[in-house]
């Protein structure tokens, strides 16, 4: 709304919108656009990596190849003609569009978990060998026994029985 309580037209009006990168360019391109004065969001996770002679903590990208960007639409040329920039996201042939919320919480979530990770619960069939993360089992291995919506059923069978727990799907990570 502009100051006399008159919407702003669509054009002026900044909205976050999910921009599609090279493969491992998402901080260089965040770096590009906030060089360019545009507002941009590229949510890290850190990570423990480890090496034959060494441990480091890193900062790796919660979403391959996405970064997010604050802009109205007289922005959009600017951010397309950024070194890295492959596309905007599109969603049902308009601009795809995160709400701010969405963008706050990311930004809370990585403040309390940093080591948080992006699980594709498509990705979790029945059967699958996970490893929980956190909570009273973790390291613990099993496989994923049945999916709920929030929660996956695992049975960890390396106790010397069977026992069955509902783990929250960020808990769990994939064995391959």
């Amino acid at each position: 709304m502009e100051e006399n309580g008159t919407p702003l037209p669509s054009a002026k009006r900044r909205l976050w919108y999910v921009v599609y990168t090279r493969p491992r360019w998402e901080k260089k391109v965040n770096v590009l656009l906030t060089q360019q004065g545009v507002e941009s969001y590229c949510p890290l996770r850190t990570v423990k990596n480890q090496w034959a002679d060494r441990q480091k903590l890193v900062s790796i990208p919660l979403f391959t190849s996405y970064v997010f960007v604050f802009i109205d639409l007289k922005e959009e040329l600017l951010v397309r003609q950024t070194l890295g920039v492959i596309n905007f996201v599109y969603f049902m042939g308009k601009l795809a569009t995160v709400k701010e919320t969405v963008i706050e919480g990311i930004k809370s979530s990585l403040k309390r978990f940093p080591d948080a990770e992006v699980v594709d619960a498509q990705s979790m069939g029945v059967g699958t060998r996970v490893k929980i993360k956190q909570g009273i089992m973790e390291d613990k291995e099993g496989y994923v026994q049945k999916l709920e919506p929030k929660n996956i059923i695992v049975v960890i069978d390396s106790l010397n029985c069977v026992l069955v727990t509902k783990v929250p799907i960020g808990h769990l990570e994939v064995i391959r």
